[in-house]
């Protein structure tokens, strides 16, 4: 089953439950889809994520009780996010073993093989700390 069909059978859930937050919230997402699905043409996997990504950063940028609860809601579409120690040896290996050593060669390698499965912040700061030899 992919996200968009997910999203849509939790949405029945929800209805049929009388979670009327969460139905509501869910709504607002599957409206998002189809709106990008009218745009681009796509419903794949991966822009179906771009949205959620999109709404996860708006809502935490938002950061009232509301925000809070939908971003529970949308915490089980989301791929779970590497840990730092994981980062680090990646990049440690591009770092070591590729030789690149400049923060946007490091970022374009990282992000070509691991695109939307690190938090670009955290990989952002552990490139700086690797390449100052912290």
């Amino acid at each position: 089953m992919n996200l968009k069909e997910q999203i849509n059978v939790d949405f029945m859930i929800a209805f049929k439950a009388k979670e009327m937050e969460k139905k509501n919230f869910l709504g607002v997402v599957k409206g998002e889809v189809q709106n990008e699905a009218g745009r681009s043409g796509k419903e794949d996997d991966e822009t179906v994520l771009g949205i959620l990504k999109k709404i996860e950063k708006s809502l935490k940028q938002t950061n009232t009780a509301e925000s809070l609860n939908e971003l529970e809601y949308i915490k089980p579409y989301l791929p779970t996010l590497m840990g730092d120690d994981e980062i680090e040896t990646i990049v440690r290996g591009y770092y070591n073993d590729n030789g690149l050593t400049t923060m946007p060669l490091l970022m374009k390698e990282f992000n070509s093989n691991y695109k939307g499965k690190a938090d670009n912040q955290a990989v952002s700061a552990i490139i700086n700390k690797v390449i100052s030899g912290r």
